[in-house]
């Protein structure tokens, strides 16, 4: 009997110097040269670039830490509008621009429900609510913790150890809402690997291939203060913060038959007064103003960078036109094209449809086009609401022409147009109802 008890208390000894031994055996040391995740800066970085960006909306909200869940119901100047998608925010900007003399109103039909950049949602029950919401977003254009300037493409996986298993979990995040969670629920001690490559996308389109945490970290360091994030007020991104004279310079002289589609200088409406008038701008700082009877002669600059380019007319006998003025904005909607100047209070918008100066009708000129009649393309990349569709498109080419046409081709031709818009940072595509093309018909 006691040779028995020795055996038992022998065994258990094993048992609890074999535990004992188990216990260190799973403490995970990351390699020197890819840091935990759960412990880095590099969590921070990531975490503030899944956070929801409440800017796109501001239309509605005029807010840039939330966004409003649609569908949702507004008055705009007087209108009601059922607000279903994103793609609506165009038919308010739309009632906005009917009139440049009226002040623009758009009131919430509550209740609501607005979404937080930590996705929480919070249900919002009248005017009072949403002021208190509102008034603790940071304005247009001032710094805030969520970063645009660069996105993870999707999916990604991140490897967590498991204490109870002990053995690594694998988990494939493939959205900010997931990259957010993931990363919000991590504790200092958690052991966290991520897969590597991974890539991002700048603001400027370029995607980078990333080897480990550290260059994760660079990157994203790098680019985070490296763009407009575009937080103001203004829809659609119609303002010259990315203008050039070069652009400017294109679309004046690219396109012929310039009309007068606003000029107020000291309170007084005067667009009436050149309603008949065509101007025509030369690459070589020389214009005309004319008439069905009259033609004038005067002299074109501009000068300066973005928002800051200054744009001087001298028309010697038309005073109204002779300023120095602020180029505001370059819109461009299909075949339409406006440069919008501003001088304090006094206006000058100037209008196009685009027939080129050697009469080839609306053709597309600029950067974007540029780039896309070079060659055929491929879809790259096509995601719709987190859901990888590329592979719909697999076989397609498409040919871009300068007059504003498009084919796509799989063996089979499909037609349809194309065409640049405010200032060349969007693309309207239009292939009708056929499948799966019709996915691409929108800005």
């Amino acid at each position: 009997m006691q040779e028995s008890l020795k055996l038992i208390a022998f065994i258990l000894s094993l048992v609890l110097m074999n535990l004992s031994c188990r216990q260190e055996e799973f403490l995970y040391e990351p390699p020197l040269d890819q840091p935990n995740l759960g412990n880095s800066m590099v969590a921070d970085l990531l975490e503030r670039i899944a956070l929801k960006d409440g800017s796109g909306d501001n239309i509605v909200d005029r807010s840039n830490c939330f966004t409003v869940q649609l569908p949702v119901t507004v008055n705009v100047n007087g209108s009601d509008l059922q607000v279903d998608s994103e793609n609506d925010f165009a038919n308010i900007e739309a009632i906005f621009d009917t009139s440049d003399d009226d002040t623009d109103v758009l009131e919430i039909q509550f209740p609501i429900t607005i979404i937080l950049s930590d996705f929480s949602e919070v249900a919002i029950v009248d005017q009072t609510a949403f002021d208190n919401y509102s008034s603790n977003c940071n304005g247009e254009n001032v710094p805030d913790d969520d970063i645009e300037c660069l996105d993870v493409e999707y999916p990604i996986t991140a490897s967590i150890f498991n204490q109870t298993t002990e053995v690594f979990d694998h988990l494939s995040i493939t959205s900010d809402l997931q990259l957010y969670n993931f990363i919000d629920d991590l504790r200092p001690d958690d052991v966290v690997n991520m897969a590597f490559p991974i890539n991002v996308i700048l603001a400027d389109g370029r995607v980078i291939s990333i080897g480990n945490l550290i260059a994760l970290e660079q990157v994203i360091d790098d680019a985070k203060d490296n763009c407009d994030e575009d937080d103001d007020y203004d829809f659609n991104d119609d303002d010259c913060d990315n203008c050039t004279t070069n652009q400017l310079a294109d679309l004046l002289t690219g396109c012929s038959d310039w009309t007068v589609d606003k000029l107020e200088r000291n309170d007084q409406d005067l667009e009436d007064n050149y309603a008949a008038y065509q101007f025509n701008f030369a690459a070589d700082g020389t214009l005309t103003a004319a008439d069905n009877s009259n033609s004038f002669s005067g002299t074109w600059e501009s000068a300066g960078t973005g928002s800051s380019i200054a744009f001087t007319i001298n028309i010697p006998n038309l005073s109204d036109f002779n300023a120095i003025w602020n180029l505001h904005e370059i819109e461009q909607n299909g075949g339409e094209n406006k440069v919008d100047l501003r001088l304090g209070d006094d206006r000058l918008r100037f209008e196009s449809n685009c027939t080129d100066n050697a009469g080839n009708g609306n053709g597309n000129t600029g950067t974007l086009a540029t780039i896309l009649d070079d060659g055929l393309w491929v879809v790259g990349s096509y995601t719709e609401d987190a859901d990888d569709q590329t592979s719909n498109y697999n076989g397609y080419t498409f040919n871009f022409n300068s007059d504003g046409t498009v084919e796509a081709d799989n063996g089979t031709t499909t037609n349809g147009t194309w065409a640049p818009q405010n200032s060349d940072s969007e693309l309207v595509l239009n292939f009708g109802v056929m499948a799966p093309l019709d996915e691409f018909d929108d800005t």
